[in-house]
């Protein structure tokens, strides 16, 4: 096995309907730009209220990748 190098990024996911799909959302959108993602770790979740009623589901990711020079 050669030594490898990997980056970590937080990223917030939003959705209006679940918190897996915010998590969802927020992996297949970095993934449209960097390579060689490795592990995602639900940080947080959290919810976004207006009077009182749920309106977006929210996950904090640390999604880690491969670093290449």
């Amino acid at each position: 096995m050669s030594d490898s190098i990997y980056k970590v990024i937080e990223l917030i996911g939003t959705s209006e309907t679940s918190w897996e799909d915010a998590a969802k959302k927020a992996i297949e959108t970095a993934g449209k730009t960097l390579k060689n993602l490795r592990i995602a770790e639900i940080k947080d979740l959290d919810l976004k209220l207006e009077d009182g009623k749920v309106v977006a589901y929210r996950a904090k990711v640390s999604l880690s990748f491969k670093y290449e020079d």
